[in-house]
């Protein structure tokens, strides 16, 4: 099988949206379409905060990337976020998140990113597996994110 992927485009979002669904499915999150629609709108009309992949095994829709770009003092230029990495599940364990993540790593190069960093559940142990074989590993500190969120 064949993996594949191109940079989504705006007639991509209700696809976006629907595979976004199926991933927060899978951990029994309700998403809202029109913000998750919005979401994908802002990513495609300011290349400038991220990127987005659709990703493909043998021609069929297989998955979607989205990385988000910050600047950072910590790094000193620009740091990345993998904000989403979804693969369908009939899909899985044949190397789509891999070519994703191979697309990702090279354009955070292309981008001068200076770090890359992602959220992923301890007991994920395919997707932790995947993130280690790219060098992706818990800091070596004690910090821990902390959230707010903020009504806009």
């Amino acid at each position: 099988m064949t993996q594949t992927s191109s940079a989504a485009s705006h007639s991509d979002i209700p696809l976006l949206v629907e595979m976004m669904t199926e991933f927060y499915a899978e951990s029994n999150y309700l998403l809202d379409s029109q913000w998750a629609t919005k979401s994908f709108t802002t990513i495609l009309d300011r290349p400038d905060l991220g990127f987005i992949w659709l990703l493909r095994q043998s021609g069929y829709p297989a998955g979607y990337l989205v990385l988000t770009i910050r600047f950072s003092m910590e790094y000193g230029g620009l740091d990345a976020f993998i904000d989403d990495l979804f693969v369908r599940e009939q899909y899985r364990r044949y190397g789509v998140a891999s070519h994703g993540l191979s697309l990702l790593l090279a354009e955070c190069r292309r981008r001068d990113v200076r770090a890359l960093h992602v959220e992923v559940a301890p007991n994920n142990v395919a997707a932790n597996a995947t993130y280690a074989k790219f060098g992706m590993a818990l800091r070596r500190d004690c910090r821990q994110t902390l959230t707010v969120e903020l009504d806009s």
